[in-house]
């Protein structure tokens, strides 16, 4: 900030000193030397500022170290996008600012909160610089202590971090095998079975074609065929009860004309389409000598139908899994791109199919005139992964309604993840963002699921993440900004 601006929004900026005896009565300084005091007093400075002015901004470079002398302050930080007071004081000789001066250059320091003037107030200034030189050649023992649990806490924080990513891949890389296995088994089933229906088929049609038929009726036949498969393409699916009548009645009709193992031939005839009246149809076109291995040729062509569309499915299913997690991990995208978050979620939601627990329904409320946005999309991946286990992880084992809602307003879209768990206590509540906090059993949690979200929302997408809860209702809300920031 430029020294015209920084002063006006401050009083007399004043520059007094303060003696090394004045300089004692701050609590924080008694116990120093006059030696150690006399640096303070030749490069600290009283500064004076009006009420109702901000010190300093949070995520500011932290250049001061600040010590109250009169009046009052008071302490912010922006919390989910609020502006919240976390302290206000007129005790003399309470400090903030550059907290973390001992660490001198080895990490770039932004101030961690905002510091206002209440009232009129004066304050001992002190430069981070001189503060970071006096406390390493002071308290060179203190200093290293300080450094270890700095850095030991970030190293530990990045090393559970990952840790908790790859548990999630690994969860969701297990979820996706397994979902993918279904319908690769089912796809294999119907195959093996499909080989052999072809090679009754061809049995059945050379004996229907050995000349016993003439060319009229064998054109016939073909045609029925040709309605056959039609039919089995696209035949409607009947209840179990509708099943069961349709199957007796085929049986009889089959019993009835001679034509053996009616009863395994009438639920594929049923599942084709057949009834009893289309197959009066065969009777007329090859004769009754013929009618049993026109029967079941025609049988036969309608389940190798139904197993292709089997197939068709099967293959469908494994076609879109691998699409879901092409959109899941965007590996084939570039990490900055202009996204639909329907897209993002629906792939996060295919992926964690088989994590869902019995009972729960999910329950898609999507506003699709929601613009795009330009976002880190797999990063935003990872927080509608989080948001949905801990909504997962609340409804388990009694089941319950997951909801996903989207909208957006002038400049901002949201995205709501609402569970119907038992919601979270409030004595709880402040402490959810905060890294290493969990309610999960030891061993189940790492506590930094919404502290990544956290961090990904609100420090990488400069957006905000907030969360209301009653028993029966808890809704995480994630709102994006629609223009790149």
């Amino acid at each position: 900030m430029s020294e015209p601006a920084e002063t006006a929004r401050r009083g007399d900026r004043g520059g007094d000193r303060l003696t090394t005896a004045e300089l004692r009565t701050l609590f924080l300084l008694e116990a120093l030397d006059d030696a150690q005091l006399a640096r303070f007093v030749e490069h600290g400075r009283v500064e004076r500022w009006r009420a109702g002015t901000t010190i300093y901004q949070e995520g500011e470079p932290a250049t001061c170290f600040y010590q109250l002398l009169t009046g009052t302050i008071a302490m912010t930080r922006r919390v989910q996008g609020d502006e919240v007071e976390v302290t206000r004081t007129e005790q003399r000789g309470v400090y903030a600012g550059a907290m973390q001066a001992y660490l001198a250059d080895e990490v770039g320091q932004n101030y961690s909160s905002s510091l206002h003037a209440i009232s009129d107030v004066e304050l001992f200034t002190l430069p981070a610089t001189v503060l970071s030189k006096s406390l390493r050649e002071w308290f060179p023992m203190a200093t290293h202590l300080l450094e270890g649990m700095f850095f030991g806490m970030r190293a530990n924080q990045t090393i559970v971090g990952e840790r908790e990513r790859l548990l999630a891949l690994g969860s969701l890389s297990a979820s996706l095998t397994h979902e993918l296995n279904n319908p690769a088994a089912a796809a294999v089933r119907a195959t093996a079975v499909l080989r052999e229906r072809v090679a009754g088929m061809r049995h059945k049609l050379a004996m229907i074609a050995d000349g016993r038929l003439d060319g009229s009726r064998l054109h016939d036949l073909v045609e029925l065929q040709e309605d056959a498969v039609k039919r089995a393409a696209s035949a409607a699916p009947l209840s179990a009860l509708a099943t069961a009548d349709a199957e007796d009645e085929l049986c009889d009709w089959l019993d009835d004309h001679d034509v053996t193992g009616g009863w395994e031939l009438a639920p594929t005839l049923v599942a084709g389409g057949i009834d009893v009246r289309w197959l009066e149809q065969i009777t007329g076109a090859v004769g009754g000598e013929n009618l049993e291995a026109a029967v079941r040729w025609l049988t036969y062509t309608i389940e190798t139908e139904l197993l292709m569309g089997e197939i068709d499915d099967a293959v469908t299913r494994v076609s879109t899994l691998v699409s879901a997690a092409k959109q899941y991990s965007q590996l084939d995208r570039a990490p900055y791109q202009t996204v639909d978050v329907h897209d993002l979620l629906d792939a996060t939601l295919t992926m964690m199919q088989a994590k869902t627990p019995g009972g729960v329904r999910t329950v898609r409320e999507y506003d699709r005139t929601v613009p795009l946005i330009p976002a880190y999309a797999a990063e935003l991946n990872q927080v509608w992964t989080n948001l949905i286990d801990n909504a997962f992880g609340a409804m388990r084992p009694g089941g319950g309604t997951l909801t996903l809602r989207t909208g957006h307003d002038a400049d901002r879209i949201f995205v709501e993840i609402a569970d119907t768990g038992p919601g979270i206590p409030p004595e709880i509540r402040p402490r959810i963002f905060e890294p290493f906090f969990t309610t999960k059993a030891v061993g189940e949690g790492t506590g930094l699921g919404l502290d990544i979200s956290y961090r990904i929302i609100v420090n990488k997408h400069h957006g905000d993440i907030r969360v209301e809860s009653e028993p029966g209702n808890t809704r995480f809300r994630v709102l994006l900004p629609i223009a790149p920031g």
